[in-house]
């Protein structure tokens, strides 16, 4: 009896901490910073509680943006790490805005699945009280795990924005955590809840255009997971396939990435 007691207090514990652990398992902030060649831009910096967050603002050389796109990276590195995804966006005649939430490059703090939730509506506001945003169309654009707080910015402003993209999209931090820890699947499942997730975000979406891009080569997160994502998605939607790794496709398809969001600026 008293064996089966320790270990239900053991595997308590274990699950306390687990969850106490999860979000720094999805986390991986970049401090370095590269240069920013090449490429007009603008710093800003947002205050969120006792931290702050900061960015770029990526300019198109000549003429009026044809729409501005905020853009949501992934797990790890910094604004400077997703250049390759934002480069040919701004060659093409659109306005960037890349975020780094808590604790990447200079933001300050430590990022959690419930602070980049709220500082995401934060920066969204910010960015709209901007004459030179707010008087475009407005694109949001997730790439990898940063398309989990775009699916859910898109839920809540879905009539103040043109369009969503959802790149290497994870289906929810439930989802993906099962997928890196199978051995695991069955305490993740039960005690590791999602605060919102893309696929029941999506739901809600109706009206909206929405464009998904995944390749069926991904192995930092499984096509399936974008897939159910597009299916349980409310119209309309398209769905973009490719071949290659994990955020590659804006290497090998830009042609069909900035029609789809010509489109959306054109609904």
């Amino acid at each position: 009896m008293k064996t089966k007691l320790l270990f239900s207090a053991l595997f308590l514990m274990t699950v306390c901490f687990f969850k106490a652990q999860m979000d720094d398992n999805f986390y991986k902030p970049g401090k370095t910073l590269r240069p920013v060649e090449n490429l007009v831009y603008e710093d800003f910096s947002i205050p969120v509680e006792k931290d702050t967050i900061t960015g770029i603002i990526l300019k198109p050389k000549s003429g009026k943006a044809k729409g501005t796109v905020l853009f949501f990276h992934g797990a790890g590195g910094n604004v400077t790490s997703y250049l390759f995804m934002t480069k040919p966006l701004v060659e093409n005649n659109f306005q960037v805005v890349m975020v780094d939430f808590r604790g990447y490059g200079k933001s300050t703090g430590k990022p959690t699945h419930l602070n980049i939730a709220s500082d995401g509506q934060i920066f969204f506001d910010k960015m709209m009280q901007r004459p030179e945003i707010a008087d475009t169309k407005i694109i949001l654009y997730g790439a990898s795990i940063g398309s989990q707080i775009a699916a859910h910015l898109a839920k809540n402003n879905k009539t103040k924005i043109a369009g969503l993209v959802m790149d290497g999209s994870l289906s929810s931090f439930t989802d993906i955590a099962m997928y890196y820890k199978p051995e695991l699947k069955e305490v993740i499942s039960r005690y590791v809840i999602s605060p919102y997730s893309a696929k029941e975000d999506l739901q809600d979406t109706e009206g909206l255009p929405k464009l998904f891009i995944h390749s069926k080569d991904d192995k930092d997160v499984p096509y399936e997971e974008g897939f159910e994502n597009y299916t349980k998605a409310s119209s309309p939607k398209e769905f973009l396939e490719y071949s290659g790794k994990h955020l590659e496709a804006m290497n090998t398809q830009v042609g069909k990435i900035v029609s789809g969001i010509d489109k959306m600026l054109n609904k």
